[in-house]
């Protein structure tokens, strides 16, 4: 470990975001806030009692969530294994991690109508259902409404403590270049992987699978990670590309970092399509209408089209378009792929949230991209909101250089 590097920014490279960013960010805030007030008219209008409403806003907030616990993933994973290469990219991932603090906000909206009374979204909240019937019943001492509301306080508390934490850390180092500081957050990477795993696999439990509880995938929780991981990769490649554009980081970041997100793309991509497969072929093998129920209703009416579009364009169409090293080194290539896989992780949320709903074909309607693009919004203006005129890069981590003179064997 050595004392950390004096960073030279090119002439015209921009390091920290100018004040019209956080203008920019109420813009987003209130055009995300009016998208959502008008998916929940939509939905209203709808005479459904907001079911429909509520699983399509469920679809977007597991969406981007998916993308900030993925962003926490990679900046523990990168402080446990100790690595210099990603130093350049890190604060980019710090900044979409500590968005959990929106994203805790934005599940309200889920969390006070369950608790209220509201059962549009889990069969197990109706009381009169669970009477009538030995699964749930058997069930309801983990489904009830009170260990729901616990359990989500204790994964937002998780999420928002160390993904603050990390990027206090790291803020802490740009002023004082304290190397201890890395050391330290080192140390806290171990229990922190560990804390992420349990969570992220229960919420999964809690918020998706427990749509349909008569329905349970031991592997379920480790197949929402990685498609977490997929879309965080695929959106911090996208966001970099963007700032680069707009002229921050165009000396830091280089050919090298992509490379080398391109390639976490193709293993995390390799590595989904492994969970995908072994989930469902556990489930066909041993044939249980009780656990092959779930994959019934995904394989009738417009959802057969769906599950060959993932199998395509979520595995076997980007693994071999990921494949060559060139397309990994030219940021142009590698961002389509990584746009085109965020938007077939999009549907991959769809796919496991839409199917508990009766409908005559796949959902995609001015409610859906109301939900998607208000959320969104709302997503980004958190991330300009945190990053301020702060620098978009660690400059006082000891292993910047490390970093800058990366280059790929």
């Amino acid at each position: 470990m050595h004392a950390p590097p004096h960073l030279n920014h090119s002439e015209h490279e921009q390091t920290s975001l100018s004040g019209t960013a956080a203008r920019s960010a109420w813009i987003l805030i209130v055009a995300g806030a009016a998208l959502l007030v008008l998916a929940l008219v939509l939905g209203a209008v709808r005479g459904d009692a907001l079911r429909y409403f509520f699983h399509a806003y469920l679809v977007s907030f597991c969406f981007y969530l998916s993308l900030a616990l993925g962003a926490l993933f990679f900046v523990a994973l990168q402080h446990a294994s100790r690595a210099g290469w990603s130093v350049a990219v890190r604060r980019v991932a710090e900044l979409m991690a500590a968005n959990t603090l929106i994203m805790g906000i934005l599940f309200l909206p889920i969390l006070l109508p369950l608790l209220c009374g509201q059962t549009a979204l889990y069969p197990w909240l109706d009381s009169a259902s669970v009477a009538g019937d030995e699964v749930l019943a058997g069930k309801s001492g983990y489904l009830n409404r009170f260990w729901f509301l616990v359990r989500a306080v204790a994964f937002f508390a998780v999420w928002m403590g160390l993904s603050w934490y990390f990027r206090r850390r790291s803020l802490e180092q740009d002023e004082s270049g304290e190397v201890q500081l890395t050391l330290q957050m080192e140390r806290v990477s171990y229990p922190a992987l560990l804390l992420f795993a349990v969570t992220i696999t229960f919420a999964a439990f809690d918020w998706i699978m427990s749509l349909t509880p008569h329905w349970f995938s031991t592997i379920f929780g480790v197949y929402y990670f990685a498609g977490a991981a997929v879309g965080f990769l695929a959106a911090v490649i996208l966001a970099l590309i963007a700032l680069q554009k707009a002229g921050y980081l165009t000396a830091t970041v280089t050919s090298e970092h992509y490379h080398e997100l391109g390639k976490l793309l193709f293993a995390f991509t390799v590595f989904w399509g492994y969970i995908a497969f072994s989930q469902y072929l556990l489930i066909w093998y041993a044939n249980i209408p009780e656990e092959t129920g779930w994959y019934l209703s995904r394989q009738q009416g417009p959802w057969v089209a769906v599950s060959l579009i993932l199998v395509f364009a979520h595995l076997l169409i980007p693994f071999f378009a990921l494949m060559p090293r060139g397309v990994k080194r030219r940021p142009a290539l590698l961002g389509f792929w990584a746009a085109w896989l965020l938007v077939a992780h999009w549907i991959d949320v769809q796919y496991l949230i839409m199917p508990n709903l009766p409908l005559s074909g796949w959902p995609l309607g001015l409610l859906d991209v109301c939900c998607t693009l208000g959320m969104g919004a709302i997503f980004v203006a958190g991330i300009l909101l945190l990053a301020g005129n702060r620098s978009l890069t660690p400059t006082r981590d000891p292993r910047l250089g490390e970093s800058l003179g990366f280059e790929n064997v």
